[in-house]
């Protein structure tokens, strides 16, 4: 290669990326799977919407402050408007459903696995709104990763048996929690990129508030026992899962395409399973441990792009 087309290549390659930008998906993973353990914690001592709508307000009240320290640009009146829909739809339905369908007495193991299957329904959502291509390889990493959460839960709940005893009605709650997170993901791919992570988070939440305002006020007592238990998931919730989950939630998905983003939600039931192992005393066997494996290996297939020829 000659000087000068070396020097044409270097000026044309892109700058690698830097190291954080690789943990940014397990940081995620992590921090978004610790919100069905925060859930667990918290709903004995207030009913869902209760429970939801305390604390959007405490991480309003956070991301104030965050947004005038760090002065923050607001959106367009159009861009608050699609921010706002984004936020029903990844904050409201998503949340609102897990909650409910924990209450109802549905298995977390099993809400996981419903919504587990937002990798999928994203998929096909991607193609439909955004006409995102989706490869055949792609296709076999969602496969693999909708297997691998189906063998953990299955030894979750001992072979089956858990599946019995909880109402019906429960997978309507769980249907709209993925439906929430499916389409919301997509939405805020089409029209929220150009919004400031801090301000779009902002309205979101606002959004999302109102929602669980009215839910709150009109079918619940809004009973809440402060326990020490409580507080302290609470602030977890805040924190860990509202605060710095949504954030790198939202970095992702403009990074990459929305099928790809969903893809990493096949990581939480098995991080989910493992934390419930450690906190809960919940026995983590060899099946559980293989469908883990099989569940990254779909996400790889899923997440890691092909390198094109001569790149």
């Amino acid at each position: 290669m000659t000087r000068n087309a070396a020097t044409r290549a270097s000026a044309t390659a892109k700058p690698p990326k830097p190291v954080g930008l690789y943990l940014v998906p397990v940081l995620f993973v992590w921090l978004w799977s610790t919100g069905f353990i925060g859930a667990k914690y918290g709903l004995p001592y207030a009913e869902p919407f209760t429970l939801l709508l305390i604390r959007m307000l405490f991480t309003l009240a956070v991301l104030a402050v965050l947004i005038r320290v760090m002065k923050a640009p607001w959106p367009s009146w159009q861009g608050v408007a699609h921010t706002a829909v984004t936020g029903i739809l990844v904050h409201g339905c998503y949340l609102g459903g897990v909650y409910y369908a924990i209450q109802g007495g549905m298995p977390a193991g099993i809400i996981s696995l419903i919504v587990g299957l937002q990798p999928l329904v994203t998929a096909v959502a991607a193609v439909v709104m955004l006409r995102e291509p989706v490869a055949m390889r792609q296709w076999l990493g969602l496969s693999l990763g909708l297997v691998g959460i189906a063998l953990v839960l299955f030894e979750q709940l001992g072979g089956g048996d858990g599946m019995a005893g909880f109402p019906l009605w429960t997978l309507w709650w769980a249907a709209l929690s993925l439906l929430g997170i499916s389409v919301g993901t997509v939405y805020q791919k089409r029209h929220g990129e150009r919004t400031n992570l801090l301000t779009g988070t902002f309205i979101q939440y606002c959004a999302a508030s109102v929602l669980f305002a009215i839910g709150a006020f009109t079918l619940e007592t809004r009973v809440v026992i402060w326990d020490i238990q409580l507080i302290l998931s609470m602030a977890w919730l805040v924190f860990g899962v509202s605060i710095g989950a949504i954030l790198l939630l939202m970095l992702l998905i403009r990074r990459g395409a929305a099928s790809q983003v969903a893809s990493l939600f096949y990581l939480v039931p098995p991080v989910t399973a493992l934390e419930a192992y450690i906190l809960f005393d919940e026995r983590l066997g060899l099946l559980a441990m293989a469908g883990g494996v099989i569940s990254i290996t779909g996400v790889a297939l899923v997440v890691i792009k092909r390198r094109e020829p001569g790149a």
